[in-house]
């Protein structure tokens, strides 16, 4: 497989440059790599799935459907993984990533699908290696991952992709079509909401706001549980934490807001052409040292870009959303989960135009963003020497900062000083010049062994 390929000049800039914390990070987009020319487009590539167990194994199946399932990797040989194994007899199966990399070198690119805590890890050593990277959302821990990985895409060539999927539909695409051809004319709030992680009402999808749970219960045979802790500090086995319920631990986890975050600000961040915050700041139920909080309010403010004013957006979770608007229709709810844009000149909740006399005077413009092979297939064309896919690191990188940059509102160690002051952000600069002590959450540190 032919590793060397020429970098063509990007259409769209440099992503963004770095501090002393960062220092020398100048990440180039990934249309600055078309054309990677690793295989002809005729080849078929050789991929390996490090965690199979939850949304790796529809990742893993999606790209199966025309590509070579050569190797599998998860830290449970439980039974979801077993059956992934079953599907993909002819797929060597390991436990450990590193050992695969090192052992198998007919591998070509990789699909992580980890916990949280480990994306980075795995995809910076998949990369260096010269393979290409498929990386669950949210596509990193901490937001100076989020920069190290765009800018390792680069480096090493390689076509990425971080699974929010939802980039992939039509819907997203009219939605900019709209926006741009100014039905609501200038946005100037956009409010985004989940009932993640407990609605508090009808259903909880993992613990937050608990405090560490006690005993220390059996490891399940099938389980590496060193190597599922990984560069997290050290903590002894128990089912709160594993199979899924990671997510809401701050050692493994990015929350709700990591969650949801990435695929909810996506088709934001594109419509209104979006980048990094200049700061942030939250409210929320109690915080710990151990989860995130049950709900919380966390809002960003964008500065004036490219002729559009700047911008306040505000997440809401745990059930917490926007107060009803005056323009709903019968029938019409703020439901568990939505969008809210407001312009100078109407709104859109989720799909729909408000007020009901500005839907019905519209005629949207004849759809003109081309519509996406597939969110996998996307990955698989540019891994063959295509066009870069539609989130890319060097997209999902600064989508993925901002994202991170409202958890760190969120630590309790700054709570109190947050109550009274807002969060500034320089992201050239990576720090938070008004609070110092923040800036210790950009990144965190590895336990003895791993590195990124």
């Amino acid at each position: 497989m032919n590793k060397k390929s020429s970098r063509k000049i990007s259409r769209r800039g440099f992503i963004g440059t770095s501090s002393a914390a960062v220092a020398g990070f100048t990440i180039v987009p990934g249309y600055a790599v078309s054309g990677l020319g690793h295989r002809a487009p005729s080849d078929t590539l050789n991929i390996a799935g490090i965690g199979i167990g939850g949304m790796g194994r529809n990742n893993v199946a999606n790209v199966a459907k025309t590509e070579n399932i050569v190797a599998l990797c998860d830290v449970d040989w439980g039974d979801a993984s077993a059956t992934v194994f079953k599907t993909y007899p002819g797929a060597n199966q390991y436990k450990d990533y590193r050992i695969m990399l090192d052992k198998q070198k007919d591998i070509d690119a990789v699909i992580v699908a980890t916990s949280d805590h480990t994306h980075a890890v795995i995809s910076m050593d998949a990369m260096k290696r010269g393979k290409h990277a498929f990386t669950q959302k949210p596509l990193t821990h901490t937001v100076y991952e989020a920069r190290a990985l765009a800018k390792a895409a680069w480096d090493n060539k390689v076509a990425t992709q971080m699974g929010n999927q939802g980039q992939a539909g039509d819907g997203p695409r009219r939605l900019r079509e709209m926006i741009w051809d100014g039905v609501i004319g200038p946005v100037r709030e956009v409010h985004v909401w989940t009932d993640r992680p407990n609605n508090g009402l009808f259903r909880t999808y993992w613990p937050q706001g608990v405090n560490r749970p006690e005993g220390t219960p059996p490891t399940p045979e099938t389980l590496d549980w060193d190597l599922f802790v990984g560069p997290a500090p050290m903590r002894p086995y128990h089912p709160a934490y594993h199979p899924f319920k990671w997510r809401g631990w701050w050692d493994f986890g990015c929350g709700a807001l990591g969650d949801i975050g990435c695929h909810s600000f996506d088709p934001v961040f594109r419509a209104l052409k979006l980048k990094y915050p200049v700061s942030v700041q939250a409210v929320s139920t109690l915080v710990n040292e151990e989860t995130y909080p049950l709900g919380s309010m966390v809002r960003y403010e964008f500065p004036a870009r490219e002729g559009m004013p700047a911008l306040t957006l505000t997440w809401y979770d745990g059930g917490i959303r926007p107060f009803n608007l005056p323009d709903l229709e019968e029938g019409m709810q703020m439901g568990a989960g939505g969008t809210l844009f407001i312009g100078d000149k109407g709104k859109i909740l989720d799909d729909k135009i408000l007020p009901l006399s500005l839907r019905n005077s519209y005629t949207p413009p004849i759809p003109y963003i081309p519509s996406s092979p597939g969110h996998e297939e996307e990955w698989i064309r540019a891994c063959k020497g295509g066009e870069p896919a539609g989130s890319s690191f060097d997209w999902a990188g600064p989508l993925t900062e901002t994202v991170l940059l409202g958890n760190i509102a969120l630590r309790k160690a700054l709570k109190e000083k947050l109550s009274g002051q807002i969060l500034k952000f320089d992201p050239e600069k990576f720090a938070f010049p008004n609070m110092p002590e923040a800036d210790q959450y950009l990144h965190c540190m590895y336990r003895e062994g791993w590195s990124l």
